[in-house]
């Protein structure tokens, strides 16, 4: 089933369960989808029909990526393969990639966008970036893991 379809509530409970995934890739895929979509308000009641479109596709992507990373971390706990492990490297890289667009566009309108919408502009600019943090360094440390294990 796929995270996007849902509630806030159950993929939360989903996250909290004692199973491989969701996990973390998942919960901050989530939290950068969500702060696209508060990019994504920020620019239409900016009359930012550009912005509005990329921060929407960046959110479908985000959400298409906490997907992603939840079957990349359950295929390598069943086959602990190469292949595999280095999916649990790409996908978070590529989060973390996708949340900076959603930080470029949240940090601009932060600045340039609507001011009644400032504080929803901000909130974006925080979760992307945080997005960006934790993906990164959920991509370190699987990276770090396949270095140790290959030098063992």
């Amino acid at each position: 089933m796929s995270y996007a379809r849902q509630s806030i509530a159950d993929f939360a409970a989903a996250v909290a369960e004692r199973t491989p995934a969701p996990a973390s890739g998942s919960a901050v895929a989530v939290a950068a989808a969500l702060g696209a979509a508060l990019a994504e308000l920020t620019a239409r009641f900016s009359d930012e029909t550009a912005a509005a479109e990329q921060a929407e596709r960046l959110r479908v992507r985000l959400l298409e990526l906490a997907d992603d990373d939840a079957e990349a971390y359950a295929e390598f706990m069943r086959t602990k393969s190469d292949d595999a492990r280095r999916r649990t490297i790409e996908v978070p890289l590529e989060l973390a990639r996708t949340a900076v667009e959603v930080a470029r566009i949240a940090d601009r309108l932060e600045r340039e966008g609507n001011p009644r919408l400032v504080g929803d502009a901000a909130s974006a600019s925080a979760l992307a970036h945080a997005s960006v943090r934790a993906a990164a360094r959920l991509a370190q440390i699987n990276l770090d893991e396949r270095a140790r294990l290959l030098l063992a």
